[in-house]
């Protein structure tokens, strides 16, 4: 028997036994497992021979739990599992999941507050934070404006999309690898992709999307170069953020694109996400 490899982890108990019921149903090797981090219930695979069709059955499921055939599934093997409907709103839980993954949180709460100050007039962060071309600043020595535009957003919709991706990738790659691992890729991703768009199209530009895209770069080649670890995106959603990303550059939108930023930021957590493949390499040798 191989190495008992996760396909796949939910935060809930109720559909990682259920894809686990269906899997075996089919008949992948397959067993729920339960460990003590934020997704901590996970569907192991037991025979790397069945990966390919396991994932793709995962993904189908992640896309659309409630299908009647996953239950159908349970019933046949004499189980019931009921999907419990996910509370609106918990107080408890929003506090824990964000102690869980500071540094996620605080960038989250920076770029909210930001916003805010913005909405009510007070725009001294944005100013502070705004890029500048290259040669003010060798002259200035305000370097910190290659990170400042990761933080300042424009509409709400710009800002919502970002946050929600940030906080579903960060708090993954957060609470797996710590919190340097974050910090690295976030300063990486944000200094590279903001140098790479000011040197293309100047210093009128902002927003997280650099860096959301070296997340999900990162995400996507964790999934491909060590899906062990339990990391990965599914293709649909992978394929909807790169046609995204070429949309950008068709310039049919209603609004200005980073389009370079985007590119950037997603090349940088495809090498990042090879740099913690390989580091882990090295120390497993040592």
């Amino acid at each position: 028997m191989s190495t008992p490899l996760k396909l796949v982890a939910f935060s809930k108990e109720q559909p990682a036994r259920l894809l686990t019921i269906y899997l075996i149903n089919q008949g992948i090797n397959v067993e729920y497992q339960h460990s003590g981090n934020d997704y901590a219930h996970s569907v192991m695979l037991l025979e790397l021979s069945d990966q390919i069709q396991a994932k793709k059955i995962a993904e189908e499921f992640v896309l659309n739990p409630n299908d009647v055939k996953y239950q159908t599934a349970a019933w046949q093997s004499g189980e019931t599992v009921n999907l419990t409907p996910v509370k609106s709103f918990s107080a408890a839980k929003a506090l824990y999941d964000l102690k869980q993954a500071p540094f996620t949180s605080s960038i989250l709460a920076i770029c909210l507050v930001i916003y805010l100050l913005a909405m009510i007039g007070i725009s001294g962060p944005y100013f502070w934070l705004k890029i500048q071309p290259i040669a003010i600043l060798i002259d200035s020595g305000q370097w910190w404006r290659l990170l400042g535009p990761a933080l300042i957003h424009f509409s709400v919709l710009h800002i919502a999309f970002n946050m929600l991706w940030w906080w579903s990738l960060g708090k993954q790659i957060e609470t797996t690898f710590g919190i340097n691992s974050l910090l690295m890729l976030f300063v990486f991703s944000a200094i590279v992709s903001n140098a790479s768009q000011l040197l293309v199209s100047g210093p009128n530009f902002g927003g997280l999307s650099g860096v959301v895209y070296a997340l999900v770069g990162c995400v996507w080649w964790l999934g491909w170069l060590k899906p062990s670890w339990g990391l990965s995106l599914p293709k649909p959603i992978i394929g909807f953020l790169l046609v995204w990303l070429v949309v950008g550059y068709l310039d049919i939108l209603p609004v200005n694109m980073a389009n370079t930023a985007h590119t950037v930021g997603l090349i940088c957590g495809c090498v990042f996400a090879w740099f913690l493949v390989t580091r882990a390499k090295s120390v497993s040798t040592q």
